[in-house]
Formats: structure tokens, C-alpha cells, sequence
């Protein structure tokens, strides 16, 4: 069964479902041959709703054996085995969807296409409930404590009142899942289900040469009397955005707004800069690469040949072996796609060559223009303004030649620092603390609305649902972030923003 017959399936049961109908809803999804982990689970959660606890317990198999990280399918088996009294094995699954939760406070699987939030006091709660039915009272009542710790919303207050049954050593209810609701579709992908007519209706043409008999899709063209001298720039051409040209030498970026690339790529030149470094877009993506390292390419049909037969006995030079120097930052240009408020500010102040880029290592790297020769309380605060940590949890420290990380504080003579600067840069190490203060931070996590897979070495990848910790926005389009103990850059589109808080 091909993807779309599976997903037309899939969008009819779910149809069945809000009707009304789960009768018609069900059969729809068993008659998928094709079955991921979320058509198990609706398979699951119809079963469970109507009673039929075996069936429900071998469609939340299934929905498992596909991903083994689906809390929420946890959470289900958890609550069948709960009613067919299997209490070991529902306190085994209430387990597994809190591990699964990964010391988050909820999972939210809106993006996913469930519209139900799984709460870790919620898991708690049902574990402290079996708990009790096995007799294990002192640990159910640790579990319940810890949910009172974690819940973050009045309407949990049901953890309250199981505390105090729990106190008088009587049973309580456990906390299910909302009856109406089962996993969907991509919308973006059903919307792609309609027919859609590309060719549009057919037309009477009548021909304008007199006693035309052609017989097809249109009719003869008359003939053209002169044939212009030189041909025509495809049309391909005019809707490209920029100036093409070919890379002559390899370019490493050293700051995020600027774009790596190889010998042989073509990109194409948005705007040049009066300090010959150039905004340019190479695989939809946009950067600064200088000018020098690029030449410019002619697409057309004549492909220069007049000027071949003026000048066949010419050689041309030699290719040039060695990529020319790099060109100074001496202006604030920025093309207005990458302008954000530290990349401006960062090259508003590499313009003067008396400062260097100093390259800071923390959980990931950035770069700041300073003047050599700053004290060391300058420093520290300019750097932990930077990284938006207080200047009292982190320590600074630097590696001089044939040597190993010497901590930077203020007994340092920062002129040994600062005589490590080579070429204009300088290298730092950033590390937290042990000792800090500051316990508690708020971080910026995203979740993937679909899964990514690198194209480039410093592209992060992941898949579709997973957490993303955001590092830092690079511009409007793309941010860095760490996920599965990896750091790198990703489309901004690919990711939705929730807030949480992290001890």
C-alpha cells in the first residue's frame, strides 16, 4: 500500500471517529497494511474505549514495537493493565512513559497530531495508585509528593486529593486519557490529497496560415522572415535571484552570518560591498563570502565568440594557485537578510584594526571584537554579557604555546593572555562553575515539527518530534541548538518553540 493510500485511510478513520462512528472508524484502521505507531495507537485507544482490553493491549504492542520512545503509548498500556489488575506490569509502563519524559515537566503532542498534553505529575500519579493496590503504601506516597513538586497547573488538584485518600490508606481514581482524541494526519499533507487540474481546460486555437491541415496540440507557427544575429538568454536565466558566479578557492566562515564553500560551487552574487565582501546564495542559503575568492560566470548562448576569433593566438594566464588574503571588515555591511543585533554589532567593531576577534569555546562558540590589553574584570563582563550568564558563575581560561588551559582571575597578568593573540585572534575556553548560584535558568527548548537530515557537516540533525535545546538564533531563517549530545544549525521552520524551565 502506497503512503497515500495508507494517509487517505488514516484521515477517513479519524473523520468516522469525530462523527461519532468508531465502529466504522476502527475497521478503516485495522484495514491499513501499512501501520505506524500512531494508527496503533488510535487502534489502542478505541478498544480501550470500548471495553475490549485484549485488543487494546496488542495495538499498544504494536504502537511500542514501532517507537519505543512514545510515552503517551506507555501511558495507555499502563491504564489496560491497570484494569485487567495486572499491577506489576501497569507500574512497569507508568515507569517507562515517565523515563520516556526525560525529566521534562510534559510533552505537549500537539505538533505530532494528538491534542493532549501527558504531564509527569499525571504518571506519578497513576504509579503512586498502583502502588497502593499492591500494598505499598510509603511508596505510593513518595510518588504523590514528588507529583506535588511537579505539578504546574490548578486543575491537577485531583494530585491533592489523592494524597489525602492515600493518607487514610484508601483507593482513589486514576487519571486517564481524554476519550476524544487520536492521532491526525499532517494537515499539509492532506491538503496535498485534492486533485489538482496543472493542465487546466483545453482550448479551440484557430491557425492564422490559410489552409493550414495541421493536426495536433497547435497549430503551425508562420515563418519568421529574419533571424536575429544574436540568440536570446534563456529564459531559465531571468528568474534566478542575483549574479552567478564560480568559487576559484575553499572559504571557511569564521562568524555566523558568513557561508562556507568549496571550488566549483556556483553561487549567485546578491550585493557586493565596498570591502569587497560579497552577499551571496548557495543552496538557499545566504552569507558573506569575499569577492576575490569568487569569478564571475557568463550564461548565454554565445558564449563568447567573437572575441575566440579575434584572439585565437592569446594564452591565457595560468590559473592562480594560492586563494588570495581575506579582506578586512572595514564597513558595516551586512546584506538586510542576516542584520541582527550582535552580528552588526560584532562587525561595527571589527572595523577597527586595533581590536581582535577574540573566539570564546562555552557549550558553543561565538566570537566578540575586543581591544588587546583589557583588564580582566572588562573582559569577564564582556564576555558573560555575551553568553547571558553572570559574570560570577563562569571562569575563563586560555592555552599558551606547548602548554595546557591556564584559568584566567583577577591574579592573572592579562598581558601574558593577551600576548597569546596571533593574526588578530585570540582563543578562550568559558566553563560554568561548580559551585554556582544561579540553580535555576529558563531555556529556550523546540520541538521538531518534521524530521531533518544534514545536507552540510555543521547542520544539526533530528527527527521528527524530538527536543531541540536552542543555542542561539544565527538569523530570521536559521538557529543553532543541541539535541541527541550534538550541536549545529537547522531551518527555523522545521521547529516550534515551547518554554521551559530547567533545575
Amino acid at each position: 500500500m502506497s503512503f497515500v493510500n495508507t494517509l487517505k485511510q488514516w484521515d477517513e478513520s479519524v473523520a468516522c471517529f469525530e462523527r461519532g462512528d468508531s465502529t466504522a472508524a476502527l475497521e478503516t484502521f485495522i484495514d491499513i497494511q501499512e501501520k505506524n505507531s500512531k494508527i496503533f495507537f488510535n487502534i489502542g485507544c478505541i478498544h480501550l474505549i470500548n471495553k475490549d482490553l485484549d485488543e487494546a493491549e496488542k495495538a499498544f504492542d504494536g504502537s511500542i514495537g514501532k517507537d519505543q520512545h512514545l510515552a503517551v503509548a506507555f501511558f495507555q498500556r499502563g491504564l489496560t493493565f491497570y484494569k485487567k489488575e495486572r499491577f506489576e506490569e501497569s507500574f512497569a509502563d507508568f515507569q517507562n512513559a515517565f523515563r520516556e519524559l526525560r525529566g521534562n515537566q510534559l510533552i505537549d503532542y500537539k505538533p505530532l497530531g494528538l491534542r493532549y498534553k501527558l504531564y509527569a505529575c499525571e504518571v506519578l500519579h497513576n504509579m503512586a495508585l498502583v502502588n497502593a493496590q499492591l500494598g505499598l503504601w510509603e511508596k505510593a506516597k513518595e510518588h504523590l509528593l514528588t507529583a506535588l513538586n511537579l505539578k504546574t497547573e490548578a486543575k491537577l488538584s485531583l494530585i491533592d486529593k489523592a494524597l489525602e485518600c492515600l493518607l487514610k490508606q484508601k483507593l482513589f481514581q486514576p487519571v486517564e486519557m481524554s476519550q476524544k482524541v487520536l492521532f491526525k494526519p499532517n494537515k499539509n499533507y492532506v491538503a496535498e490529497l485534492e486533485k489538482k487540474d496543472y493542465l487546466g481546460k483545453a482550448k479551440v486555437v484557430a491557425s492564422i496560415i490559410d489552409k493550414d491541415e495541421f493536426s495536433g496540440f497547435a497549430p503551425l507557427q508562420p515563418q519568421v522572415d529574419e533571424v536575429p544575429a544574436t540568440p536570446k538568454v534563456p529564459e531559465v536565466m531571468r528568474a534566478l535571484e542575483g549574479e552567478p558566479h564560480t568559487v576559484l578557492f575553499e572559504f571557511v566562515p569564521e562568524t555566523s552570518d558568513e557561508l562556507a564553500v568549496v571550488p566549483g560551487n556556483i553561487v549567485f552574487v546578491l550585493q557586493k560591498g565596498a570591502d569587497n565582501w560579497a552577499s551571496v546564495i548557495f543552496n538557499e542559503r545566504r552569507g558573506l563570502v569575499p569577492y576575490n575568492y569568487l569569478e564571475r560566470l557568463e550564461i548565454t548562448l554565445s558564449s563568447k565568440q567573437d572575441k575566440d576569433e579575434t584572439n585565437k593566438d592569446d594564452i591565457p594566464a595560468p590559473p592562480r594557485r594560492e586563494p588570495p588574503n581575506r579582506p578586512q571588515r572595514k564597513s558595516a555591511f551586512v546584506p538586510e537578510n542576516l542584520k541582527t543585533k550582535d552580528t552588526a554589532n560584532e562587525i561595527d567593531e571589527s572595523g577597527d584594526s586595533s581590536k581582535c576577534i577574540v573566539k570564546v569555546h562555552f557549550k558553543y562558540t561565538i566570537a566578540i571584537s575586543m581591544t588587546p590589553g583589557l583588564a580582566y574584570i572588562t573582559t569577564l563582563k564582556t564576555i558573560s554579557n555575551k553568553l547571558g550568564v553572570p559574570a560570577t558563575s563562569i571562569t575563563l581560561s586560555y592555552s599558551p604555546k606547548d602548554s595546557g588551559k591556564i584559568i584566567i582571575d583577577k591574579d592573572t597578568r592579562m598581558e601574558d593572555v593577551w600576548s597569546c593573540v596571533r593574526n588578530g585572534r585570540l582563543t578562550l575556553w568559558c566553563d560554568m562553575k561548580p559551585d554556582s548560584s544561579e540553580q535555576l535558568h529558563i531555556q529556550t527548548y523546540l520541538v521538531a515539527l518534521h524530521s531533518y537530515a544534514s545536507s552540510n557537516p555543521e547542520d544539526l540533525e533530528f527527527n521528527q518530534g524530538d527536543t531541540i535545546l536552542l543555542l542561539s538564533k544565527v538569523n530570521e531563517d536559521w538557529f543553532e541548538g543541541e539535541c541527541n549530545q550534538k550541536i549545529g544549525i537547522f531551518p527555523a521552520s522545521f521547529v516550534e518553540e515551547v518554554q521551559m524551565k530547567e533545575i
